[in-house]
């Protein structure tokens, strides 16, 4: 009985010099172990060891800063408390495992890109310092914590981090990640998951990354003068350097500043460089009812510029104009359209940001606008010699006042500072065909064009009663050889006033 208490004592007393021999969480073995994982010199004020029911260790105000980094540069980032958990038989086995690491309250700021902070903290090549943990990690999770980027001017960019999971965090293995956070701008959820890794020491850029994602809640209006909430998911694949983006999309209310909110869903499928955050958008399709939008093109540079060439092909120009107009759209019908667009950097509103240059065809436009279809039923049977006060009989197949008249649109277009303009076109109607210059301004919607009219008849025929008796002496001046008459118009006014008159003094 002695004997076998004795040999226990011994077994015990044995066990706890090896245990203490190789006990892993020490002070030194852990600051050595943190610098590993943060690839960061480490510091801590508080730290206490952890026996049971699970070995392991507590540390509390945690200062990280790079390596690389000169003294007196401020610290990479701060880490309320770490919490790490191991297994007996792990330790028992001498494994280089941890069970668990458990982060909270993890500030990290990234200096400007460009800046010299940011050269200081991450100089070139500094990413071969890492090429994972040395200690395999089974589970690590960072909540309640938040980055932040600082930018030359303005204020920092504030990701707030709900949860980041990490699984099998090891050098040489790929890993599993969970993501959960707030994007800066615009504002909305981010969630993440999928696999990285191995790392790539010494070509971090060809790290392989690949997953799904869902980008919900966003809200558009912090990038300018756009408004609507919109929600995109998708999945990538590739390496941090360049992966392949897939994604869908759908914004129930989309506006441009006081526009109507409209409805539009996409598909996008691009390039996207980790370094930077350079897209290159090989396809965008956009649905605004039936009505396609197709783009190709680019989102880089520092700041981010987009250039995007742009078609429609037999879309409805109503569809086109709803978002970007509170009131009803001026026109409807079927419309075809190629255009150049840049979005100069955020700074400016959507539309003072927004350049447009191409050219569009509406071939059997409809106005809506009562007044000035009005107008123009009117002022198309004076044109073609059929007004019955002219006295000669109304064409029976022609529209009659308070009905919409069909005639098109056509012509090269240009927005710039909120204006829309163009230097040539070409309107027509039933007896009538118009070549206009002008412009639209998109913030009060007014119109201003004018140019000449070419009718079927003469220009007595354009006005009524004592007027046109007083034009009927000037009809050959405006005569051209066995053309009708062409007269010079003026198309102006604001929405519910929208008017076509002559234009006689020929005014700008």
């Amino acid at each position: 009985m002695h004997i076998a208490i004795v040999a226990a004592g011994a077994l015990l007393a044995g066990a706890t010099v090896f245990i203490s021999a190789n006990w892993p969480y020490r002070h030194r073995k852990i600051h050595a172990m943190l610098e590993d994982v943060l690839t960061s010199d480490v510091k801590f004020t508080g730290y206490h060891r952890v026996y049971f029911p699970r070995p392991g260790f507590e540390a509390t105000g945690i200062t990280i800063r790079r390596k690389t980094a000169p003294a007196g540069t401020p610290p990479l980032g701060r880490i309320e408390s770490m919490k790490v958990v191991g297994t007996w038989s792990d330790l028992i086995m001498l494994r280089r495992r941890v069970e668990q690491v458990e982060v909270t309250g993890f500030h990290i700021v990234i200096p400007a890109v460009g800046s010299t902070a940011s050269r200081l903290s991450f100089p070139a090549g500094s990413s071969k310092e890492f090429g994972g943990p040395d200690t395999m990690i089974e589970r690590m999770i960072v909540h309640d914590s938040i980055l932040e980027i600082l930018r030359d001017s303005g204020k920092p960019l504030a990701f707030p981090i709900k949860q980041v999971e990490l699984t099998n965090l090891h050098k040489g293995e790929a890993f599993t990640y969970a993501v959960d956070m707030t994007n800066a701008i615009p504002r909305g959820r981010i969630l993440a998951r999928g696999s990285m890794g191995p790392i790539r020491a010494h070509d971090f850029n060809g790290t392989p990354l690949s997953g799904t994602f869902a980008f919900t809640g966003v809200n558009l209006h912090d990038v300018g003068e756009i408004s609507g909430t919109l929600d995109s998911r998708g999945e990538f694949k590739g390496s941090i350097g360049e992966m392949r983006v897939e994604a869908s999309e759908t914004t129930a209310n989309f506006a441009v500043q006081d526009g109507k909110p409209t409805r539009v869903d996409g598909t996008l499928q691009g390039s996207l460089r980790g370094a930077n955050g350079d897209l290159t958008v090989q396809s965008i399709e956009l649905k605004i009812g039936p009505t396609t939008i197709q783009a190709r093109g680019s989102i880089e540079g520092s700041p981010k510029k987009t250039n995007f060439d742009i078609s429609v092909d037999r879309g409805r120009a109503e569809d086109l104009m709803r978002p970007f107009i509170h009131r009803d759209v001026p026109i409807t019908g079927p419309v075809t359209l190629k255009s150049h667009a840049y979005l100069g950097p955020p700074g400016d509103g959507f539309i003072a940001r927004l350049r447009l240059n191409g050219s569009f065809d509406v071939p059997a436009e409809k106005l809506t606008d009562k007044d000035t279809e009005k107008s123009l039923s009117a002022f198309s049977q004076r044109a073609q010699g059929k007004q019955k006060n002219t006295g000669l009989e109304a064409d029976p197949n022609a529209p009659a006042p308070g009905t919409d008249v069909v005639s098109s649109l056509r012509g090269p277009a240009k927005v710039e500072d909120g204006v829309a303009s163009t230097s040539h076109l070409e309107f027509r109607i039933p007896g009538a065909m118009a070549t206009l210059v002008g412009t639209f301004r998109f913030h009060d919607d007014a119109v201003h064009l004018t140019g000449d009219l070419k009718m079927d008849t003469d220009i007595s025929h354009t006005a009524t009663g004592f007027k046109s008796f007083l034009l009927k002496p000037l009809a050959p001046f405006f005569k051209k050889k066995n053309a009708g008459a062409v007269i010079p118009i003026a198309v102006t006014g604001l929405p519910g006033h929208y008017k076509v008159s002559q234009n006689l003094a020929h005014t700008k």
